[in-house]
C-alpha cells in the first residue's frame, strides 16, 4: 500500500508538526483550512518553528476537501467539538483503501467499536457522536488505532 498522498485535515500545531514531518519523509503533502490559516499555507507553505530552526514546506492547501481528492492517509487534528463538521465534509478525501488518523484529544467516536471489550461492540457515545453522523462519515475500520 502506498502512503503517498497525505492531507492534513487541521494544520495547527499538532497538524502542522506531524505535515512537516510527513513531507520530509516524501509524502505529497496536502491540507483542508480555512481564513486566514489557508491564506497563509497557500502564500507561505507549512513552517515548522523548532527553537531556532524554522523548516517549511510546500503544500496544497484548499478549503474544499474534494478539490484534493482521494488520500493514502488522511490526518485528522482538529479540537474535537469541530468534528461533527469535520464529519460532513472529509469524505471526498477517503477512498477504501485510506488510512485515518486521528490526532486529537478526547474520546474517539469509535471508541466502542472494535478493541475496547467485545460485549460492547454496537454501542454508541453519544456525548462525542451523538446521531452516528461521525461514524458513518469515517469508515471505522480505516482508522488507525480503532481495532
Amino acid at each position: 500500500m502506498s502512503l503517498k498522498r497525505v492531507c492534513i485535515y487541521g494544520a495547527g500545531a499538532i497538524g502542522g508538526w506531524l505535515g512537516v514531518a510527513l513531507a520530509k519523509a516524501g509524502c505529497e503533502l496536502s491540507a483542508v483550512a480555512r481564513g486566514q490559516t489557508l491564506a497563509a499555507l497557500q502564500h507561505n507553505g507549512l513552517t515548522l518553528v523548532h527553537g531556532e530552526e524554522r523548516e517549511t514546506v510546500a503544500v496544497n492547501a484548499q478549503q474544499d476537501p474534494a478539490a484534493l481528492g482521494v488520500q493514502d492517509v488522511v490526518v485528522i487534528a482538529v479540537k474535537a467539538p469541530s468534528m461533527p463538521d469535520v464529519a460532513r465534509a472529509v469524505t471526498p478525501l477517503i477512498g477504501p483503501q485510506t488510512l485515518v488518523l486521528t490526532a486529537m484529544n478526547g474520546v474517539p467516536w469509535w471508541f466502542l467499536a472494535g478493541g475496547v471489550d467485545a460485549s460492547l461492540r454496537g454501542l454508541q457515545l453519544r456525548t462525542v457522536d451523538p446521531q452516528g453522523e461521525i461514524a458513518r462519515a469515517i469508515p471505522t475500520e480505516q482508522v488507525l488505532g480503532s481495532v
